[in-house]
């Protein structure tokens, strides 16, 4: 029988985080659950042998002392779920600023924040797994959520330069990628007050989609939180795992089409070198 792991995952007070920590509890693995309100994650503690920290990814001070207190715990921290993040609905050019850096404070900075957090005592103990939960969004841009793709397109930047940095050193880095799933996201996102009448066939009616959609989609965050934990735990885990039938055929079907162009325009691509001796 394998040794169990030491997890961290952040924003466990609603949907994917909380499934993820239940999941990982119900496997017996010892976990450091975390969330902005402790209230809210409490029960959690029944479940096995959970660490219960209250936790804003977007405070880099707090980051590093929910590491230590995992380590000091637990005695060293195996694998860190970077899940906290928030969704805002809106065209691009009715975005509202404001609403926009915060989202970037929360997706990318404060993952940021978590994997710097986590990279010394990993890298000390030459092992560890960083899982950062993207989105399809992530790898293909969807009408109004365009600010949301850019913060998880970042993060899919941010993982693959990782990646390459501390393989050697034995750490792992994992993108997830899911697409709908039948969690509070879209109907708890913030959303533009208005939208240009010009936009109203393409981000007003993808919105009004988003939110008719809460209760009704697709994807079971109970299959998501125990592929997940098999992937981690699998002799060979992936760089990437796509999660729910929409996010495997829309990625597919961007790297269909980026291969036709990039085939297409290859010619092009190749001259704009200096020419050979």
């Amino acid at each position: 029988m394998n040794e169990t792991k030491v997890w961290l995952v952040t924003g466990c007070s609603t949907g994917f985080g909380r499934h993820i920590a239940t999941a990982l509890l119900n496997e017996g693995e010892r976990v450091v659950v975390t969330a902005r309100n402790t209230q809210q994650i409490e029960d959690l503690a029944a479940l096995g042998d959970a660490l219960i920290l209250p936790l804003d990814v977007t405070d880099p001070a707090q980051a590093m002392q929910v590491v230590q207190a995992a380590e000091h715990r637990f005695g060293r921290l195996d694998v860190l779920i970077n899940n906290a993040g928030v969704g805002y609905f809106s065209s691009i050019e009715d975005s509202d600023d404001g609403a926009v850096r915060r989202m970037f404070e929360v997706n990318y900075f404060g993952t940021a924040h978590m994997i710097r957090a986590v990279l010394p005592g990993m890298r000390k103990r030459r092992t560890g797994m960083i899982v950062n939960l993207t989105s399809v969004g992530g790898l293909v841009g969807f009408e109004a959520v365009g600010h949301y793709c850019a913060t998880k397109f970042a993060v899919e930047g941010l993982s693959e330069s990782l990646r390459a940095e501390v393989a050697p050193l034995g750490i792992g880095v994992m993108t997830v990628q899911p697409s709908a799933f039948r969690t509070q996201w879209a109907g708890s996102s913030g959303a533009a007050q208005t939208v240009a009448e010009d936009y109203q066939a393409t981000a007003g009616a993808a919105m009004r989609a988003y939110r008719q959609s809460v209760g009704n989609q697709a994807g079971d965050p109970d299959r998501a939180a125990a592929a997940i934990y098999a992937a981690v735990t699998c002799a060979a885990p992936p760089a990437r795992l796509l999660l729910g039938n929409e996010a495997y055929e829309a990625a597919q079907a961007k790297l269909a089409a980026m291969g036709r162009e990039f085939s297409a325009w290859e010619s092009t691509a190749r001259g704009a070198d200096f020419p050979t001796a």
